[in-house]
């Protein structure tokens, strides 16, 4: 079985695990990459919105950006609505992966696609496998697990996350432009949400939702029962042109250092238990991953590696916590929806009063 040595081994080629890599790179770091996706950002899982200020932070163009959005409006059933001011750009995320790659193999970082981690061994070492059946065994100093929310390196660390959402998505025509995203509140939904997302001519159609006691829900049937009902209103048209599903994460770790191992991204639950979005955290904490493995390289010291969990937590602590005790009252009194969904939604002011 062919070696290979490196600083920092990164397990995951998406947001997070190539922002690692920019910065690991950038100090000088021995990167190695590994991605089980044979093409980067493919297939597309993700309602592709993201925040206005992290297209400035990363510099790297607008390549990726399909239309501004300026605000998001939430949907009741009573067809009653509340606007949020939300400044954004809807986006294609395969480019926007593939950007931020690009510019991790700018500055030395290197890449391995169709390359699975298939275990850890006792000295630390991962094995991987590429393609058919090639195998080989990485050596790195220190490893960050960026591979999604059913992360096999959460999974080594004793940390897997078990509290994951479902979700499907439809790509479909608009019957008019839109400037702005919305999201359907309904008691089908249990735990979760329906949303119509404009790329152009065309959005995103989805519903993510909780299993109930861990049983199958009925997802698909609910998001066909979507689709008809926006068709009806005169928002989308025709049948769909692709669709995709994953799954979202509903509970942010404690910690996210395990001796070596830093995860990052949806393998640390770095994803906002109401709503979902992990893109902005996930580019942020894959930075701090990456800057703090290298500087624990640099300074021969691998006891410094906590730091990192007190940096992401002062940054999105707050946040993913309050959301998170937010989701637990949300599924606890979901029978009660029409009285408590106003404190457990973003967009009302309910959601930050009470606290």
């Amino acid at each position: 079985m062919k070696s290979i040595s490196c600083d920092i081994l990164i397990i995951g080629a998406g947001p997070a695990g190539s922002s690692a890599a920019v910065a690991a790179a950038t100090k000088g770091m021995d990167v190695l990459v590994v991605e089980q996706r044979a093409k980067i950002g493919v297939p597309v899982q993700c309602a592709e919105y993201i925040p206005a200020p992290l297209v400035g932070q990363l510099n790297l163009g607008t390549g990726f950006v399909v239309q501004k959005v300026s605000k998001m409006r939430t949907i009741l059933p009573d067809g009653s609505t509340s606007d949020m001011a939300a400044p954004g750009f809807m986006i294609h995320r395969d480019r926007f992966d593939q950007t931020i790659a690009r510019q991790a193999r700018k500055l030395g970082a290197k890449f391995l696609l169709s390359a699975k981690a298939v275990k850890r061994t006792e000295e630390g070492h991962v094995v991987i496998k590429k393609g058919a059946g090639e195998m080989a065994l990485i050596v790195p100093k220190i490893i960050i697990g960026a591979d999604g929310p059913r992360s096999k390196t959460a999974l080594w660390c004793g940390a897997p996350n078990g509290d994951l959402m479902p979700a499907a998505q439809y790509k479909m025509r608009l019957c008019s432009p839109m400037n702005h995203t919305e999201v359907y509140l309904s008691p089908d939904f249990y735990g979760g949400y329906g949303w119509l997302f404009p790329k152009g001519e065309t959005a995103n159609v989805g519903v993510g939702m909780k299993r109930i006691n861990g049983n199958p829900s009925n997802l698909h049937a609910l998001l066909g029962q979507f689709v008809e009902k926006l068709r009806k209103e005169g928002k989308i048209k025709g049948e769909p042109l692709g669709s995709t599903a994953g799954w979202i994460p509903g509970t942010p770790l404690k910690k996210a250092v395990y001796g070596n191992v830093l995860l990052a991204g949806d393998a640390a639950g770095h994803t906002h238990p109401i709503t979902g979005s992990g893109v902005f955290a996930a580019v942020s904490c894959g930075r701090m991953a990456g800057l703090r493995a290298a500087e624990a390289i640099i300074k021969g010291n691998l006891g410094i590696l906590p730091e990192y969990d007190h940096e992401w937590q002062d940054l999105f602590g707050h946040s993913l916590n309050r959301a998170f005790e937010k989701r637990q009252l949300m599924e606890r009194e979901w029978a009660r929806f029409h009285q408590i969904i106003r404190n457990c939604w973003i967009g009302f002011r309910g959601y930050y009063n009470d606290q």
